[in-house]
Parts: C-alpha cells; sequence; structure tokens
C-alpha cells in the first residue's frame, strides 16, 4: 500500500500567506509615500503664508500651494492647520510656542529639532519618546552647528549668478552658491535674514523660494553613517517625525559614508533640513 500526502493545501496556504504579506508591504510604502507627500505639500502652503500672507487672492505662491495639495487629496484640516502654522496660530487661533529638542540619535548622529506647538509639555513628550524608541538620547549638541539665516531664491532665465554675487555682498550675504537645480543659495546672519530676502528679490526680480533660520552642521563634528541598517533606523525615525504636528525643521551633523547606496542616502537628505 502505497501512502500519498497531498502538498496542495500546504502550498495554498503558504501562497495565501505570501499573497497576504506583499499587499500589506505595498499597503505600508504606498502609505509611507502619501504621508510623506502630505508633508511636503502642507509644508509648501506654510512657507508660502510665511512669505506673502494668507490671502490666496494676494498670494500666488499660496494659491498654486493650495490648488496643488486639494488634487492630492490633502484633508481640509491638515490645509487649514498649514495656513494657521504659516501666522504662527493653532487651529484654534491660539499663538505657537517654539520649541528646540537637542538628541544623539545611533550612530553618534546630533540631531536638532525645531517644532511649533500649543502645548509644549505634550509636545516635548512626544519627540523625547521618539528619540527613545529610536535608540538615541536627549543631549546637548547646538555646539555643533551654527546658526544661520538660509534664502533660497528660484534664478530667471538670462540671470547668471555673477549678476547675483556683488549686490548679495553688499546685501551682507555671508555666502552664496547655485545648488543642483540651479537655485541660488544665500547664507546670511539670522537676525538680516527677511531684510536680505526681500530686498534682493526686489532689486534682482528673483522669486523667494525659501527664507529661513537652519542649523548648519560643523563640518569637523560630521558623523559618517556607513552602516545600512543604521540608516534604515534613521528614516524610519525620520519618517515617524513627520507624523508629530507643528515640526518645522530637522538637522543632523551626518554626512554619507561609502557603503551606503547614493538612492538611500538621497532620501534620507531629502526628509531633513540640511
Amino acid at each position: 500500500m502505497q501512502l500519498s500526502i497531498s502538498l496542495a493545501p500546504k502550498r495554498f496556504a503558504e501562497n495565501k500567506y505570501s499573497k497576504w504579506a506583499s499587499i500589506k508591504h505595498d499597503k505600508a510604502k504606498n502609505d509611507a509615500a502619501r504621508s510623506k507627500q502630505r508633508v511636503l505639500l502642507t509644508r509648501d502652503i506654510t512657507v508660502a503664508v510665511k512669505l506673502s500672507g494668507p490671502d490666496p487672492n494676494m498670494n500666488p505662491r499660496l494659491a498654486l500651494a493650495l490648488t496643488t495639495a486639494k488634487k492630492s487629496a490633502v484633508p481640509k484640516t491638515a490645509i487649514e492647520a498649514a495656513i494657521a502654522r504659516g501666522q504662527g496660530l493653532s487651529t484654534t487661533g491660539a499663538a505657537l510656542e517654539s520649541l528646540v529638542l537637542e538628541a544623539i540619535l545611533p550612530p553618534s548622529v546630533a540631531t536638532i529639532i525645531e517644532c511649533q506647538t500649543d502645548n509644549k509639555l505634550r509636545a516635548l513628550a512626544d519627540l523625547r519618546l521618539l528619540v527613545k524608541e529610536a535608540g538615541g538620547q536627549v543631549s546637548t549638541v547646538g555646539f555643533m552647528f551654527e546658526k544661520k539665516g538660509r534664502i533660497i531664491m528660484r534664478k530667471k532665465e538670462g540671470i547668471g549668478m555673477d549678476e547675483v554675487l556683488e549686490p548679495a555682498l553688499d546685501a551682507g550675504v555671508q555666502d552664496v552658491h547655485e545648488d543642483e537645480e540651479g537655485r541660488v543659495l544665500l547664507f546670511t546672519e539670522p537676525a538680516q535674514t527677511k531684510t536680505i530676502a526681500e530686498s534682493l528679490a526686489k532689486e534682482l526680480d528673483m522669486e523667494i523660494e525659501e527664507s529661513e533660520i537652519i542649523y548648519d552642521p560643523n563640518e569637523d563634528t560630521k558623523v559618517e553613517v556607513n552602516d545600512e541598517e543604521a540608516a534604515a533606523k534613521l528614516s524610519n525615525f525620520l519618517d515617524d517625525l513627520q507624523e508629530v504636528q507643528g515640526i518645522q525643521g530637522v538637522y543632523m551633523n551626518w554626512t554619507k559614508g561609502e557603503s551606503i547606496p547614493a538612492e538611500l542616502w538621497e532620501e534620507l537628505r531629502g526628509k531633513v533640513a540640511v
């Protein structure tokens, strides 16, 4: 007598599990992409309001940002919160307070997190918890960075960097260069940022994309990230931060190690302010 054992049910179960796991993975990936897009779109709204006010009829950049956000199905509550943040207010109209948290994250990456909130104690507790869950600890790291004003402007066609340099130096800009997208990056004393941005925009007839205060890491303190697992953990931490309402900027003193793929590094850099 020959014993026959059917493996079909087992194979069916394995295939079913594999398909379910794949669906869950794809859904998580798509959800993360949508979340990131929502963060970027609401940030564009906040920046537009900060630069030119909350009235889209008087602020073409805000009008475009609102249209893009609505087409991308950004929730109305998120749009309203972004407009309010641009005015330094919560959705209830209460004034927002600024909060800065400094921390060290594996592998010894100094991190500064800026947040605007109407409840500093709650926000501080939330941020501390995220740092702890990422294997980091709250620590003083501000001395590893230099506080600067950063202005990003879009050149009009036909305008070269030579035409930008002299007016920029005369205005008090400390450093200026062109990025890979052809935008002009200008660095100033923090207190002069807004004045210089408005002056140069008018003189050079260029659009201001960003005008903000940042924390620029000192070159001699930068830490190489060489481990892909560590890079993935940092990426997850930054994704979690994006879910915290009121995050204004994240600054890290990291630099790319040789073993980190360029694509992964660009993805990481896209999640921080510097």
